[in-house]
């Protein structure tokens, strides 16, 4: 009795190691082509940036411009600045005839050291860059005035500003690409005529 439970028990152990050693295996065979890390890599393209939006000219925001809506956004002024010939100044300086006038020039205002450093007249794009943040543009600057964020906005109170007296030439837009189109089904040749043209003109040389 006791041979035959040996025996049973060696065949057991013998299954058990085998069982183990194909486990061992096969477990090599198929790790050996799965990756450490699962996914595929992402590579950024250098210098691309999906938030960036290329701005409009300001030449062009100006040429769309809206006096009218210049005039109510200078609203948010009134209470430094006035803009009527002889205006008084105020905690700002009077603006009439500003546009194209040198930097810190109304005379009996006392203006901040470092927007008299700045120096050069009052252009488009001087204007524009101080009402966008003056701030950024004279850091010293007395203004508290945040600015205006809004490209439209600061085209529309820039156009107002010079119709009060300043009349200053608008600076000219860029001009607009001109795509040319070509019919559906039309193809062109190398000396601009079209081939269905050029196939009308081959039928009418055979038939005459």
């Amino acid at each position: 009795m006791s041979d035959t439970n040996n025996t049973i028990a060696g065949w057991v152990l013998g299954a058990g190691i085998v069982a183990l050693g194909l486990s061992i295996v096969s477990g090599g065979i198929y790790s050996a082509d799965v990756p450490e890390t699962f996914g595929y890599a992402v590579e950024e393209e250098a210098g691309s940036d999906a938030s960036a939006v290329a701005e409009i000219p300001l030449a062009t925001l100006l040429a769309n411009a809206d006096e009218t809506k210049g005039e109510a956004i200078f609203k948010k002024c009134v209470a430094c600045h006035t803009i009527q010939v002889g205006g008084a100044n105020g905690i700002g300086p009077n603006l009439y005839a500003i546009m194209g006038r040198q930097l810190a020039s109304v005379s009996g205002f006392a203006y901040s050291d470092s927007l008299k450093s700045v120096g050069g007249a009052w252009t488009w794009e001087q204007m524009d860059a101080w009402l966008k943040s003056p701030k950024k543009f004279a850091s010293g600057t007395k203004m508290s005035f945040a600015g205006l964020s809004k490209a439209e906005d600061r085209a529309n109170i820039l156009l107002y500003m010079n119709g009060q007296g300043s009349n200053l030439p608008l600076p000219e837009a860029p001009a607009a690409v001109e795509e040319e189109t070509v019919e559906a089904g039309e193809e062109v040749s190398t000396d601009g005529a079209s081939t269905d043209e050029v196939a009308a003109e081959e039928v009418q040389e055979v038939t005459n």
